[in-house]
């Protein structure tokens, strides 16, 4: 199963429920497992496992599909306004995995924008699964991190967002989680469970895709109102 495979299930949904489908992404990714499960058991990867006697682990290759391809598919939904609005958007890995000076004159400089300075033990990325910035000045507006569940990386985010606050060059950069919140974590905003707090503390916020009721604050919304956010943020930048 490839991506296309993801983004044509998507683009089903999106035919019913129009721009409401960030709701069902539980679902089609629930549909997805059963269609992955096909393709994975048929793959050499299984043969491999059957010939030395072992049960293919489909929930193993499962999980790093699903990791992966989510951040593709916020990137697929969020593109076209991302770039309505002069900004472009670019993947983590694409830093992250790619030497410096086989990047881009424009991504090499995105780069150097977003490095934490560890002192003598060097710069590093911050771990982001997507990166929102201006291809003219080449500043940073947001990252974004985007997991199943909260539980995944969000006490990461936060320790992030303080790194990165912490420096004037890139102290200006939002920090945001998306998450169809399949653990149900951020659904109550007082009691707050751990990973809720953490967005509410030590975040710029987390966008829920998901049918299911939440409580909204100034920092957890439904994912429908991030493109909206992002605009007021570019007009204070102004």
């Amino acid at each position: 199963m490839t991506f296309n495979d993801l983004l044509n299930l998507y683009n089903q949904k999106k035919a019913i429920y129009g721009i409401e489908t960030y709701k069902y992404i539980s679902k089609l990714l629930q549909e997805a497992k059963g269609i992955h499960r096909e393709y994975f058991l048929r793959s050499d990867t299984a043969a491999k496992a059957r010939a030395k006697g072992k049960t293919p682990d489909h929930e193993q290759s499962w999980r790093a599909f699903k990791g992966k391809n989510l951040e593709k598919l916020v990137i697929h939904i969020i593109k076209d306004e991302i770039e309505s609005l002069g900004l472009n958007i670019v993947e983590g890995n694409t830093l992250e995995r790619t030497n410096s000076r086989n990047l881009s004159k424009e991504l090499s400089i995105v780069k150097k924008h977003l490095l934490v300075d560890y002192d003598e033990f060097g710069s590093h990325l911050p771990d982001v699964d997507i990166i929102i910035y201006n291809p003219n000045t080449y500043n940073i507006v947001a990252v974004i991190s985007s997991k199943v569940t909260l539980r995944e990386r969000i006490a990461q985010t936060g320790y992030w967002k303080i790194k990165l606050s912490q420096d004037e060059a890139t102290k200006h950069i939002r920090v945001y989680f998306v998450t169809p919140d399949e653990d149900e974590t951020l659904i109550t905003k007082i009691p707050a469970k751990k990973g809720r707090a953490i967005v509410e503390v030590d975040t710029d916020g987390s966008y829920v895709m998901s049918e299911t009721k939440i409580e909204e604050s100034n920092k957890v919304k439904t994912f429908d109102k991030f493109i909206d956010d992002l605009k007021r943020i570019l007009n204070t930048q102004e």
